[in-house]
Order: C-alpha cells, then sequence, then structure tokens
C-alpha cells in the first residue's frame, strides 16, 4: 500500500515537471518567433485584437455589473408596487359608508329664446356647455372634513348624512325652479306658468348672475318638512358656505354659492 502511494506521488510530480518543461519550451518558440521580422506585422496585428478583446470585455462586465444594479432596483419596484396594490384593494374593499357619493356641481338644460323673460347669468363651469343650453349650479355635498370642522353646538344630533339628503333635496328644488324658467313660456301649463310669474316677482338686483331659491320652492319640488332640524341644517350650509341668505320683500333667499 505504501509502495502505491509513493508510486503513485512520484508520478504526478513527474507530470508537474514534464509540464512545466513543456511550457518553457513552448516559451523559447514564442520568443524565438518573436524575434522573426517577417512575423512581427502579424503579433503586433494579434497583440492590437487582444487589446480590443480586453476592452470590450471590461466593457460587458460594466453593463452586466448595470443590468444587474436595474435588476435589483426593478425588485424593489416590484415589491413597493405589490404593496401599493393590496393597500389598494384593501381601501377599496373598505370603502366608509358615510362617504359622499359622487354629485354634479351643476346641471345644464335646454333653453329657448323669449322676449321678456329673464335669464340669469351663466356661471362658470368647468365645461363649457352645449349650445342651446344653461348650466344650473348645484350645491356640493358635504365632506367628512367639514362635517368634523362643524362646531358640536351647531350639529347637535344631526348626522352626516342628514346633512346631504337635504343638500340634494336643495338641488332638486334649484333644478326643478331654473328648468321652468328657461323654458319657453307657449310650452306651459297654466300652474307652471303661475310658478314661473313667482320665479320672476321673487328677483331683485341683488340676485342677478346667481341662483336662488325660497321655502316655497322647497316645499313645491321636494318632500322636505321646514322643521327646527331643517333650519339648523340650512344653518351648517352657511357656515360650510354652500348656501347664504339674502333677506327682502318679506323673503328668505338662499343662494347657492
Amino acid at each position: 500500500m505504501m509502495k502505491d502511494m509513493g508510486s503513485s506521488c512520484l508520478e504526478d510530480l513527474c507530470s508537474h515537471i514534464n509540464a512545466k518543461i513543456s511550457s518553457v519550451k513552448n516559451c523559447i518558440q514564442l520568443r524565438d518567433i518573436g524575434e522573426d521580422e517577417s512575423r512581427k506585422p502579424v503579433l503586433r496585428k494579434i497583440q492590437n485584437e487582444v487589446y480590443l478583446i480586453h476592452d470590450l470585455l471590461n466593457k460587458m462586465e460594466m453593463i452586466v455589473k448595470q443590468q444587474e444594479k436595474r435588476k435589483d432596483l426593478l425588485k424593489e419596484i416590484q415589491k413597493t408596487a405589490e404593496r401599493d396594490q393590496k393597500e389598494a384593494q384593501h381601501l377599496l374593499d373598505h370603502i366608509p359608508l358615510y362617504l359622499p357619493k359622487p354629485t354634479k356641481s351643476c346641471v345644464t338644460v335646454p333653453t329657448g329664446k323669449q322676449e321678456g323673460q329673464n335669464k340669469a347669468v351663466e356661471p362658470k363651469c368647468a365645461k363649457k356647455p352645449a349650445k342651446g343650453t344653461v348650466v344650473i349650479k348645484e350645491v356640493a355635498l358635504i365632506t367628512t372634513e367639514e362635517f368634523e370642522s362643524v362646531p358640536a353646538y351647531m350639529k347637535g344630533r344631526i348626522t352626516y348624512d342628514q346633512i346631504n339628503a337635504v343638500v340634494q333635496q336643495i338641488n332638486k328644488a334649484v333644478e326643478g325652479k331654473y328648468k321652468i324658467l328657461y323654458q319657453p313660456l307657449k310650452s306651459m301649463s297654466a300652474p307652471v306658468r303661475n310658478l314661473y310669474h313667482r320665479f320672476i316677482e321673487e328677483e331683485t338686483k341683488d340676485t342677478k348672475g346667481v341662483f336662488f331659491i325660497v321655502e316655497a320652492d322647497i316645499k313645491e319640488f321636494t318632500q322636505l318638512k321646514l322643521d327646527k332640524r331643517f333650519h339648523s341644517i340650512l344653518s351648517i350650509l352657511r357656515h360650510c358656505q354652500r348656501v347664504r341668505e339674502l333677506r327682502g320683500s318679506g323673503l328668505i333667499r338662499y343662494i347657492i354659492c
């Protein structure tokens, strides 16, 4: 056994020495070739090619490192996007019931040209109405932040939903009134014409260019009870700058802000 191990080590050593000798012989041969004038141009060309390959390898190494950095960055972005998606889905699945539903800030209605018909000044709106239509301004719903900012003595037991329910009814009354105002007289029935004339009589120089309603309009177009709670909600709407009051000739005009 010991002889076999000694023999194996000696053979490996001989192979190693022979390999070194072979490498030395190759180096001597290459040195001799390098001294050959006829082969120097080829060797220089090979040397230049080696330099070019070396530069190319360095550039490739830099590109690979940049790609690795981008890959790591993309992984981080992917993790962030997945986290944001989960949070967004959670918010979508748990939308609070007390948030207001989307509502229009204005309504467009067709109108006809006619003599003697007063016409309110068209308020500014985000989108230009189509030709032959008039924009009717509406009260925007109260937000949860605005509701929280209302003083406790003013809110009492009034809830957020009750306020926005009144807002929707006020908008219904505004729309009902101004649809009649912008309707041609010849197309009106007798009761509607009476309403039209009342609307005209209630206008003053201070109401020019604004939209407003009175309590009679609320009774006419809605089922709201004009009780203490209703007037408390109106106070909240004034506080939130949704409406303002204009008094005169025994009437309280609620102007849409």
